[in-house]
């Protein structure tokens, strides 16, 4: 099984450029946060990888494993989804989650999962912006 997050660098920044607010990139972060502990134990979830990737304005913005890019239709164009997650299961089949709270919920599962496989304590500290999204 492997896991694919892709996110905007610009956001997960903070660059005024982009003007992402300070509940985006808190969300961002927490979610990078939470894929990071995950990449840390994954032979406890049986994953085989973790992939984290941060695209920026000025490249094509491929995914790092998982063949897989969202888009959505903005003023009649099509525009990349900069936030996304993938899982991939064993059988080749994978999931797409689009939505901040989804994804964050996804993950934070996964550290919850990875903390009771241990029996310790391996959570992330989530922002009041992500505790938020998670309630």
């Amino acid at each position: 099984m492997k896991i694919e997050l892709r996110v905007c660098e610009h956001c997960l920044e903070g660059d005024r450029a982009h003007q992402p607010g300070e509940r985006k990139t808190a969300v961002l972060n927490d979610m990078v946060a939470c894929a990071e502990r995950i990449d840390t134990y994954k032979e406890i979830l049986d994953l085989e990888a973790v992939h984290v990737r941060k695209v920026r304005d000025d490249e094509a913005g491929r995914p790092a494993e998982l063949p897989v890019v969202t888009a959505t239709i903005q003023n009649d164009q099509v525009v990349l989804n900069d936030t996304q997650l993938v899982t991939e299961g064993q059988d080749g089949t994978m999931l797409v989650y689009v939505n901040p709270a989804d994804i964050l919920a996804v993950l934070a599962g996964n550290v919850d999962e990875i903390s009771k496989a241990l029996n310790e304590d391996v959570s992330v500290d989530i922002s009041a912006h992500g505790a938020e999204l998670l309630s």
